[in-house]
């Protein structure tokens, strides 16, 4: 019986995509910050490539005491209390990334999970319980996403040195 509960969750499981790349993907709600905020000269872009993928790419500066690009991702409220995970499929360069989210645009906080790429189409998983709260890189005591809702999703590079990067972006999907 309990094994015929476990195939059935799996099976009904609800999934739902946040965000599915192509050729013709609107990504005005999409958008770039970068350390020039706070007077760094850090430069991202993103635009959609030639083969229908996200491509979040630039240079990071440490001048003026800058570091860091971020990709920012805003919509309506999506409650996700069904979901336990995010699941992207991405195409790195061998770096250390984020991935954040907000329970509200207007929070100061995000909750974040740092992954390492590779230069191979690659899917990670970042379990809700997973994602700690940090407000300008520094960790918060408070608990981790508990998972309720969400309103933006971001990617960040940000490693303490001058580099360029590029991350392609496929799907974001909630599980």
């Amino acid at each position: 019986m309990r094994l015929f509960i476990v195939i059935a969750i799996l099976i009904f499981m609800p999934k739902e995509r946040l965000f599915n790349f192509n050729a013709t993907s609107d990504i005005s709600h999409w958008r770039i910050v970068d350390d020039v905020v706070m007077g760094g000269h850090s430069n991202g872009s993103f635009e959609i490539n030639d083969d229908g993928h996200g491509k979040f790419s630039g240079q990071i500066s440490l001048e003026n005491n800058g570091g860091f690009s971020s990709l920012r991702y805003n919509f309506d409220t999506k409650k996700v209390l069904y979901f336990s995970k995010i699941k992207i499929r991405l195409k790195g360069d061998g770096k250390n990334y984020q991935f954040g989210v907000k329970t509200a645009s207007s929070d100061y906080a995000s909750y974040v999970y740092e992954f390492e790429t590779t230069t191979d189409w690659m899917t990670i998983e970042v379990p809700f319980a997973a994602m700690e709260p940090r407000f300008r890189g520094r960790k918060l005591n408070e608990p981790n996403f508990e998972g309720e809702q969400l309103e933006e999703i971001a990617f960040l590079i940000g490693n303490k040195k001058e580099q360029s990067f590029e991350l392609l972006l496929d799907t974001i999907v909630l599980e």
